[in-house]
């Protein structure tokens, strides 16, 4: 399944390029020789980012699923889901 909402993939675009964007920071600070607190907290940042931007995809992804409802059925797609969401663990 696709995600049509544009809204939603413009979100997730931003909240996706925020992460690259603070991932590339990391690198500098690793490079630079800062120190390990503030790399540990600029990690964490990233990581709660990618939490927050894996929870608008699973939140756009089942709004997707509800909205086909008709084009497929209801068991295949608990089941779509329910694999999607077995990847967060």
């Amino acid at each position: 399944m696709k995600l049509r909402d544009s809204s939603a993939k413009a979100d997730l675009l931003r909240r996706v390029r925020r992460i690259e964007g603070q991932a590339r920071g990391v690198a500098r600070m690793i490079e630079e020789d800062r120190d390990c607190n503030e790399i540990l907290q600029q990690l964490a940042a990233i990581r709660s980012a990618a939490h927050h931007a894996t929870v608008a995809l699973v939140r756009a992804y089942a709004n997707e699923c509800m909205m086909s409802i008709s084009d497929e059925s209801s068991a295949e797609l608990a089941d779509a889901l329910a694999t999607a969401l077995s990847r967060l663990a």
